[in-house]
């Protein structure tokens, strides 16, 4: 018997054994592959160091609300292992977003999040509907404009209405 074994299904089967990934988280995960696929682009491999950001960032959010007054889904609260971080529409703090992988993890590179948010639970497919629809997260989905040096990693985290991204230009080694 013969076995062919593709891209997509290799990096399927890499993202359930190396990552906890909830289903949603799962699908979120396959639906941005998909996606890209469909527009002739690489997938991404998964990266345990940016899914446990993007899953330490949405339970923050969740339980902390750091994204008050100015400050958007991109912040961190006070009351973590991490330097907290008001991220303004101005993106004058953005350096201490793109640094909390390296500032968490083992990964060495920046680290690019998308975020969305719904007072109920957020689905795989309404949370990447919403980033399709919006020109910014969508450019960084599929590496177009300032986003056009092709993702090595990327990380997914979704938590009690928060669902969140993180992308890498650095492998997870």
């Amino acid at each position: 018997m013969k076995v062919i074994i593709t891209a997509s299904l290799l990096l399927t089967a890499l993202a359930i054994h190396c990552q906890n990934l909830s289903q949603e988280e799962q699908a979120l995960f396959d639906l941005i592959m998909q996606y890209r696929k469909s527009k002739n682009l690489p997938p991404i491999p998964l990266s345990p160091s940016l899914t446990f950001v993007a899953q330490a960032h949405a339970r923050d959010l969740f339980e902390n609300s750091p994204d008050q007054g100015r400050c958007n889904l991109h912040s961190w609260s006070n009351r973590g292992k991490w330097t907290p971080c008001c991220y303004t529409d101005d993106h004058a703090n953005a350096n201490g977003m793109w640094v909390k992988p390296s500032e968490l993890t083992s990964y060495r590179g920046r680290g690019y999040e998308i975020a969305a948010w719904s007072s109920e639970e957020i689905s795989a497919n309404t949370a990447l509907d919403l980033w399709k629809s919006s020109p910014g997260h969508h450019a960084c989905i599929i590496n177009s404009g300032i986003w056009k040096t092709p993702w090595k990693a990327i990380g997914i985290g979704i938590y009690n209405g928060y669902a969140l991204v993180w992308f890498g230009h650095e492998a997870d080694l």
